[in-house]
């Protein structure tokens, strides 16, 4: 007999993954509301709005790179780029 449901402390995510036709069916309801929503922020770009204009220009030409800055044993400093740690990362698991 399987008694996994009953273990305790257990973390994460319990459900899982939502099913995709619940994704679908909040695309569907968000749908009629796009031509809002594009005027929402064309106007608020024509009114120089903070908000839209973050919005648009991370959209059009993506995040700008983030860094950390780290300290490594030796107490030297270096900074790297999330892409750098995702590689190094990557490197390190393989």
């Amino acid at each position: 007999m399987d008694k996994r449901k009953h273990n305790k402390g257990t973390l994460g995510n319990k459900g899982g993954r939502p099913p995709k036709a619940d994704e679908q069916r909040l695309i569907e309801q968000l749908n009629p509301m796009h031509p809002m929503a594009l005027k929402a922020i064309e106007s608020g770009l024509k009114e120089s709005q903070s908000w839209a204009v973050k919005l648009f220009m991370e959209y059009y030409y993506g995040k700008p790179q983030q860094y950390i800055k780290t300290e490594i044993l030796s107490q030297k400093s270096m900074t790297i780029s999330l892409d750098e740690l995702n590689q190094l990362n990557q490197t390190h698991d393989n």
